[in-house]
């Protein structure tokens, strides 16, 4: 029985060295390799400096809103919801951010409404949303700002990201990206 004793704690401590030192090594020597060194791509504009890979909040009508998040953009609490479509409590969330988004958007009918601008994701932080989401919104920014809805139209024409290496994911807009350069002009 001694032996097995001995080789025992000589094998739980050689795990716990190789998944406790050696994985989180590994992953972080891959961070290395990531942008900015894992830490997250930062924008820098008027002396503030914004995440761009995380969602933001954007509630006011002179910019372009976020998809909505169940985690209130805490990056430090990255979650769904949880709910299931047919849980009566997110039923009832998602008719409130569609009878809001209609009232600052008279005009546009519940069918054009994107998905994404009512539904939040998976992970609550999703910092991007569609072309089709950025282009429904671009009527009530032209008119808040006093702006040809042309021009707000063409800027979204410039800040679309097509799929990347051109097949994996939708086209999608960074909100954040989008924001800032309308302030710009």
């Amino acid at each position: 029985m001694k032996t097995h004793i001995f080789s025992s704690i000589v094998l739980t401590f050689s795990f716990m060295l190789i998944t406790m030192g050696g994985y989180t090594g590994l992953v972080w020597g891959i961070g290395q390799l990531a942008p900015n060194q894992g830490k997250g791509i930062t924008i820098q504009q008027n002396g503030k400096s914004y995440y761009e890979n995380i969602g933001q909040t954007f509630s006011d009508d002179r910019y372009f809103w976020s998809r909505p998040s169940a985690v209130g953009y805490n990056a430090a609490g990255s979650a769904g919801s949880n709910k299931g479509p047919s849980n009566p409590d997110y039923l009832r969330q998602v008719q409130d951010r569609i009878d809001t988004f209609m009232v600052h958007h008279p005009g546009i009918s519940k069918a054009e409404i994107p998905a994404d601008l009512v539904t939040a994701s998976g992970s609550g932080l999703d910092p991007h949303i569609s072309p089709q989401a950025a282009y429904v919104q671009a009527g009530r920014i032209a008119r808040t700002r006093s702006i040809p809805e042309a021009e707000v139209q063409k800027l979204v024409s410039k800040h679309i990201e097509g799929p990347w290496l051109g097949l994996f994911g939708p086209s999608k807009v960074n909100v954040l990206e989008l924001n800032l350069a309308l302030d710009q002009q």
